[in-house]
């Protein structure tokens, strides 16, 4: 079976957003180095496939297909991209599929497949609805040290709230943490 795991790169206040509409668009550029794509690297593991709601998707095919001829690249380009999306007939980055109708369904089906484990990033709507379905197995956060105070949040406020248990920490150079958390499930009051 395989695991679902939910990869964030984040602001200290909950902000996600760093496309370049966003008015401090590229926060995260001064923090990445070598070191800490070499951990990011380890924690996907040797092979994933990708969870893809289809803003997300269209969003990686204006860049990583033309990105080069590097390990990260090379990695997002090779994996399955599995897309939640009504309009499968215009997925063109492969390998690519679509999740079909019912998302829930679909991804249940999939992970009970063999195959590498699922990263699912970006995506806020596919979070929620993934986490509140109890069909995320991992959230890491790429926690960086700044504070945005507005933008897109990793999730909505209607969220049910959920447990997770910590794995993991490691730092980057630049004070980047890759926090590694199970899902445990509903939180209980």
């Amino acid at each position: 079976m395989r695991k679902i795991r939910i990869f964030e790169h984040i602001s200290l206040d909950g902000v996600i957003e760093h496309d370049k509409n966003y008015v401090y668009g590229g926060w995260t550029m001064p923090y990445r180095t070598p070191a800490g794509m070499a951990m990011l690297l380890e924690t996907y593991g040797a092979g994933f496939d990708l969870l893809l709601g289809r803003k997300t998707y269209d969003e990686f095919l204006g860049y990583w297909p033309n990105a080069g001829d590097f390990p990260m690249a090379n990695a997002i380009n090779a994996a399955t991209k599995y897309v939640v999306t009504h309009r499968p007939e215009s997925l063109e980055w492969g390998p690519v599929k679509n999740l079909g109708e019912d998302i829930i369904e679909g991804i249940r089906n999939l992970k009970l497949t063999d195959g590498p484990d699922l990263v699912l990033c970006g995506s806020i709507s596919l979070t929620s609805v993934l986490l509140n379905a109890g069909l995320i197995d991992e959230v890491i956060l790429i926690v960086y040290p700044v504070l945005l105070g507005r933008g897109k949040r990793l999730l909505s406020d209607s969220f049910d709230a959920r447990e997770l248990e910590f794995v993991s920490t490691a730092t980057t150079p630049t004070g980047v943490m890759l926090n590694t958390y199970r899902h445990l499930g509903s939180l209980k009051s």
